[in-house]
């Protein structure tokens, strides 16, 4: 396959966690896109949601296993650092700008909407920086989770499983950090 087809191809790596199913798409650039496994019991059913949007899959590929390798050991419980490239082509600048501020929060640490608008020297943005967190399409990997709202409350988390997803994956972090 040459040209234009090449370039588009999209592949999709599963991978089972405490929690469920779930799944990473890679193109040849990097990581497109994670559906975490919150709320899905099957790779059949995952499979069914992953197809939903990107019906032309060509199979895995060495970014998205080692995307899947990685985040299995992170639903584990281990203190991952996420490696994969990531393809941020369609990404606005501004949102690229959130992205790398949140993934520069530490593992047990959170920041507000604010905190991060401020960071990307958009004061005043916090409800931007809202819309980036829930447009996310890299959750856990861009760890959106680890933004809260004023005063450190959990709000507005868009993926699967919503507010107790959030608090469940802050919950797990705490415990690494903590060793235990």
């Amino acid at each position: 396959m040459t040209g234009t087809a090449a370039r588009n191809e999209v592949y999709v790596s599963f991978f089972e966690a405490p929690v469920g199913v779930g799944a990473v798409v890679a193109g040849r650039r990097g990581l497109r896109e994670v559906f975490l496994p919150f709320r899905v019991a099957t790779r059949e059913d995952m499979a069914a949601t992953v197809r939903s949007r990107y019906p032309r899959l060509a199979g895995e590929n060495s970014l998205g296993r080692e995307a899947a390798r990685q985040l299995v050991a992170y639903f584990a419980g281990e203190a991952v650092e996420f490696t994969v490239p990531l393809d941020e082509e369609h990404v606005t600048p501004f949102r690229k700008k959130v992205y790398e501020i949140v993934r520069g929060i530490g593992r047990g640490q959170v920041m507000t909407y604010g905190q991060v608008a401020v960071a990307a020297g958009s004061p005043g943005a916090a409800r931007g920086v809202g819309s980036a967190m829930a447009a996310n399409p890299l959750p856990v990997i861009i760890p959106c989770h680890r933004v809260v709202g004023a005063g450190g409350a959990l709000t507005g988390y868009s993926g699967a499983g919503g507010i107790d997803s959030k608090r469940w994956l802050l919950e797990l972090e705490a415990n690494v950090v903590s060793g235990e």
